[in-house]
């Protein structure tokens, strides 16, 4: 079904400039400033009515207000005339059909992200296993993600971004915990079972509560220090329970949590203004170079040089030959940086609450990848522990949802 259209047009074949410095008497219903029309749709009796039109050059044109029917004044404008076209009438099936693509293609991102990170856990944790030493691990890792960034910019893939000073002073400290944050994951990953490495992290929402208290001043609603009760007793009762517990790998999880909820605040406390702010994924790619940047060096002071022949076949005589353990070696690397890269797409395309409720379900299906694959033993103690803890995440989630009612004035 078609209806009428109403459309101004120029009765000259040339228009004059447009006029730069607009009178804002004309109300809020015109942009003179753009170059493009305007185009309003409205119904009046039934019928459905468009107006486009560059409006600059008419000075003497008048339009009641948007919430008014659609009238012209009795005042005239030079210079144009007014003729009916036709409007499509599928106007509402092109933007069902729009959105319907839209969730396709975020499903298809939340599927990838959840792969991605599967796969980075078990050829992390099988390298991890014979090569034990995660700070060079880790290293290797941030060197795959930067090789990844810099044939990105170099093949035009992304636009690469133009750092200042301000910027620098802003990222260097968020670089710093976000590589401690890697690395003392990995630490953890290496001395305990998979699946007890990210129930521990499901304690990142109590350090985000924790550290918005002490260093933004954000006190918490009721809500959020509830959902935080089966949080900390579920990390708790599955660490009691848990077969493959030891204090490094504990200690080490827990502090990736308080380093990577310290990125978070620090994001926020240091944002620099809205004019010099980069994009997640450039923001992320310079993140990933810096780390790599700080990290290689104290791998060396810490570890030595263990990225040798003699190194990988003393790996290789643990279970992995060294072929094995450099396949793995890149594909966790490539998997790293891919899933972390994929998470920040998605993070522009959601809200903040959507994104933690989908990091969530990650852990949940990370966990249940990972005992399954690394058969692991798993009571039902510890089972209530982990899935009380991913419930108390969950409802956190939620519950950063619930706006507090204003207050009323007396």
């Amino acid at each position: 079904m078609q209806s009428t259209a109403l459309t101004l047009s120029p009765l000259t074949p040339l228009l004059r400039p447009l006029n730069k410095n607009p009178n804002h008497r004309y109300g809020s219903l015109w942009n003179l400033s753009s170059l493009k029309p305007l185009v309003l749709l409205r119904s009046i009796n039934g019928l459905s009515f468009q107006k486009a039109s560059h409006l600059s050059s008419c000075s003497r044109f008048n339009a009641r207000r948007i919430n008014e029917p659609f009238l012209i004044s009795d005042g005239r404008c030079d210079g144009f005339k007014v003729r009916a076209t036709p409007v499509p009438g599928n106007v509402g099936d092109t933007n069902d059909s729009s959105g319907l693509a839209t969730s396709m293609q975020l499903g298809a991102m939340f599927a990838i992200w959840y792969i991605l990170n599967i796969y980075f856990n078990i050829f992390n944790k099988q390298v991890l296993k014979v090569y034990t030493f995660p700070a060079t691990v880790t290293a290797f890792h941030f060197g795959c993600g930067t090789l990844m960034i810099l044939i990105m910019w170099a093949s035009n893939i992304y636009h690469r971004p133009k750092l200042t000073r301000s910027q620098l002073a802003v990222i260097i400290p968020l670089a710093i915990v976000h590589t401690l944050g890697n690395l003392l994951t990995n630490v953890s990953i290496g001395r305990v079972n998979v699946s007890f490495t990210h129930t521990i992290k499901a304690m990142e929402p109590f350090f985000t509560v924790l550290f918005s208290v002490l260093f933004l001043g954000e006190w918490p609603t009721f809500w959020i220090v509830f959902s935080l009760i089966p949080v900390v007793g579920g990390v708790a009762l599955a660490s009691f329970t848990e077969s493959s517990f030891n204090w490094i790998g504990f200690c080490s999880a827990m502090a990736s949590n308080v380093t990577n909820q310290s990125r978070n605040v620090l994001s926020k406390k240091f944002m620099v203004k809205n004019e010099e702010t980069l994009d997640n994924i450039n923001l992320f790619s310079i993140i990933t170079i810096i780390s790599f940047m700080l990290l290689v060096p104290a791998a060396i002071l810490l570890e030595g040089v263990k990225f040798s022949p003699s190194y990988l076949q003393s790996a290789a005589n643990q279970g992995l030959n060294i072929r094995e353990l450099c396949i793995r070696s890149l594909l966790a690397g490539f998997c790293l940086h891919s899933y972390q890269q994929v998470s920040y797409m998605i993070l522009q395309m959601v809200s903040p609450v959507t994104h933690s409720v989908g990091n969530c379900v990650k852990r949940v299906v990370v966990i249940i990848a990972s005992v399954i694959f690394f058969q692991t033993p798993v009571s039902p103690i510890n089972s209530l522990g982990t899935t009380l803890a991913l419930t108390g995440v969950f409802l956190y989630s939620k519950a950063k949802q619930l706006k507090p009612k204003p207050k009323v004035a007396s």
